[in-house]
């Protein structure tokens, strides 16, 4: 998937998408990152031909999404935020109808459904309505119905927001297994920083409508900063001597009361140095923790903005103008 320039502005708004350039590979899981309104959504109405580019060009699948929309749409698989389910139908009866809409004869039919119902965990629940189903079941009935056809790109919006923990991880055992074992390739959009750790073999940030980094998360979080150890020490008097073990492997940072944190020069590999170096003090610690960087502190540097509950507006508001 080649992405130049691409654009969206909406009438008496701002662009939504504003110029941005992607490029994703066959068989890679890549991760959309940002809050509310930053036009992740926007965007994968754009790749997915439901919503036309102001500007800038895509090709999906090697076909371009404004003059080759149909072959787009025969190439890739769509869950979107809303999943678009009847209530009166079961779950085979959705697979069912979807496999027939995309021309799959009648005994096939059958079989895939039957595996793909299997596959995300809905084999007991098949033929009851729809109605019934919690938001965790309706969600993977929705990427069951986008695998009928064995897409080449499979397309994730939100996939999993309003999920409990368990409907989550089910989702994420199942999409990690599809890019791992299967080769499809997968363009995750979330608001999730776990979500985009644990699935995205590559991430990119979005801002009010423009990519602000691409890399892979590891890359990302060592870019902005080298992990941290805090110790406490079991004894407060001792304090000021862990202070000066710890200084040795890196320099003093803010922490919380009563405990010790350093920025470690030579990264996480010295923190075995630093259990040494206490141990031949005699100095006593009740908890030692290594802190990483995470995604949220990517996108604080880069954004200058925490990602959870940033955005003022979502993307409804700007597509119901366009």
């Amino acid at each position: 998937m080649i992405v130049e320039g691409l654009v969206r502005e909406f009438r008496k708004g701002p662009r939504a998408v504003d110029g941005i350039d992607l490029r994703v590979e066959p068989g890679e899981a890549y991760g959309f990152l940002g809050p509310n309104g930053a036009g992740k959504s926007t965007t994968v109405l754009m790749l997915t031909t439901l919503l036309p580019p102001t500007g800038g060009t895509a090709r999906v699948a090697g076909y371009d999404i404004v003059r080759e929309g149909p072959q787009v749409r025969a190439s890739i698989g769509a869950a979107l935020q809303e999943a678009a389910l009847d209530p009166f139908l079961t779950g085979r009866e959705h697979l069912n109808l979807q496999a027939a809409l995309h021309g799959i004869s009648r005994a096939d039919r059958k079989k895939r459904g039957n595996a793909l119902l299997e596959r995300v965990g809905l084999q007991e629940a098949a033929d009851r309505r729809v109605r019934g189903y919690s938001g965790g079941m309706k969600r993977r009935l929705d990427l069951a119905l986008a695998l009928v056809h064995g897409p080449s790109i499979l397309f994730l919006d939100e996939p999993t927001t309003g999920l409990d923990p368990q409907s989550r991880s089910a989702l994420w055992s199942e999409v990690s297994r599809l890019a791992r074992d299967e080769g499809v390739t997968v363009f995750l959009t979330t608001q999730y920083l776990e979500e985009a750790d644990v699935l995205a073999d590559r991430v990119g940030i979005i801002d009010r409508g423009t990519i602000v980094a691409e890399d892979t998360p590891e890359a990302l979080k060592a870019e902005i900063g080298r992990p941290s150890v805090e110790a406490t020490p079991a004894s407060p008097a001792e304090r000021d001597a862990v202070v000066g073990v710890l200084g040795r492997f890196g320099e003093e940072i803010p922490s919380q009361p009563g405990t010790v944190a350093v920025r470690l020069s030579g990264g996480a590999a010295g923190l075995a140095d630093v259990v040494r170096a206490l141990d031949r003090e005699n100095l006593k610690v009740s908890n030692l923790r290594l802190e990483e960087p995470s995604l949220d502190d990517v996108f604080l540097a880069k954004t200058g903005r925490s990602l959870e509950g940033a955005g003022d507006s979502g993307e409804g508001a700007e597509e119901a103008q366009g």
